[in-house]
């Protein structure tokens, strides 16, 4: 019998073992300044070579399936968002309140583009639809994501300020732009050099997380959460999870997709980008971001082992031919009459 193997990220153990050489050999003193100045530069790298990347036109073709990116986005950025206020309820008892100030950003941080796509392929889903629902996430996360946190978080992390808020359009949304205006001139250089800007990007934000997790350990951060807390948090993230992946399941289906958009809405819209959301961290959080990225470091790795498992069997899975030649489209909820008459019954063995 053949054992499923879970995949263990090798970027999320890498990551690991930064956040541990952080505890032990913490950066101080006046090299604390100069590695500081590197974070800030690495964080305004990553988000330059994002607006590199993004191909413009891609994208604004995608605006004509725009009832799955609303979908997404819905999901990302509405739906995800209340359930982290709602797990308010669970401070003190289970989780502290800085723990859920980290739940509640990672709840507020985009979606993430690489794994969504991955999934959706391996599931036999709406590839394209997932590149341009990842891709409309991360812009529009660029600039909600900040200000959402501003709204929700306010002053309890000390961090939010007009000044903070224009330091994300500085450090963020600039680069990003000047990524995007420079596409046409370095498009050719970034598919050649693609797997050396992949180590640019993982190197750039393991220096973040090493920077931010030393300045939490110069502050005592790790004394300020016990094991219990720690497999509290995990619980809950594992919670949240499910939940997400139930809604956007059944809402798509609601929704009347096929099944390859569901598949789309269901890895794209359960998802939550590391990527973007660690430079975010330490941008926003400042000195306090060690404790606001654990949740999201730990989340990640947690739908990374899960959208595995479902995307292997969703692409077990067989198509089931329609029962009636004349299929509803779209915009026909499943089980409801058509237009033609016919009842959408194709998908009444498919769990998707």
């Amino acid at each position: 019998m053949a054992r499923l193997r879970l995949p263990v990220d090798p970027y999320i153990a890498a990551l690991l073992g930064t956040v541990l050489t952080a505890t032990l050999l913490p950066v101080r003193g006046s090299a604390a300044t100069v590695a500081e100045g590197a974070s800030t530069g690495a964080v305004a790298l990553l988000f330059f070579l994002y607006g590199a990347r993004l191909s413009t036109r891609e994208a604004l073709a995608g605006l004509r399936h725009w009832r799955l990116h609303l979908t997404v986005l819905a999901c990302t950025f509405a739906v995800f968002p209340l359930l982290g206020l709602a797990a308010h309820g669970l401070v003190p008892y289970v989780l502290t309140p800085q723990l859920h100030t980290g739940l509640l950003f990672l709840c507020l941080v985009p979606s993430t583009v690489q794994s969504s796509i991955a999934f959706t392929s391996l599931a036999r889903g709406n590839v394209a639809a997932a590149i341009c629902a990842g891709s409309f996430s991360s812009v529009v996360g660029i600039l909600l994501t900040p200000l959402l946190a501003s709204a929700l978080l306010g002053g309890s992390t000390g961090g939010f300020s007009f000044d903070s808020l224009l330091s994300v359009v500085l450090r963020l949304l600039v680069p990003f732009l000047a990524g995007q205006l420079l596409r046409p001139h370095l498009g050719g250089l970034l598919k050649r050099r693609g797997s050396v800007l992949g180590l640019v990007d993982r190197g750039s934000i393991l220096l973040v997380v090493y920077v931010a997790f030393s300045q939490g350990v110069v502050k005592g951060v790790w004394h300020q959460v016990t094991p219990w807390r720690l497999l509290a948090l995990a619980a809950v993230e594992a919670v949240l999870l499910a939940v997400m992946l139930t809604l956007t399941m059944r809402g798509s289906r609601w929704l009347g997709f096929d099944r390859e958009d569901r598949i789309a809405i269901t890895f794209a819209g359960s998802k939550k980008s590391l990527a973007a959301g660690l430079p975010m961290g330490t941008v926003l959080f400042g000195a306090q971001a060690s404790l606001a990225l654990l949740p999201l470091m730990l989340f990640h790795q947690m739908q990374l082992m899960v959208g595995a498992v479902l995307a292997k069997r969703f692409g077990r899975q067989p198509d089931v031919p329609p029962v009636d030649t004349d299929v509803p489209s779209v915009d026909t909820p499943a089980g409801r009459p058509s237009p033609a008459g016919t009842v959408r019954t194709a998908d009444a063995a498919d769990p998707v």
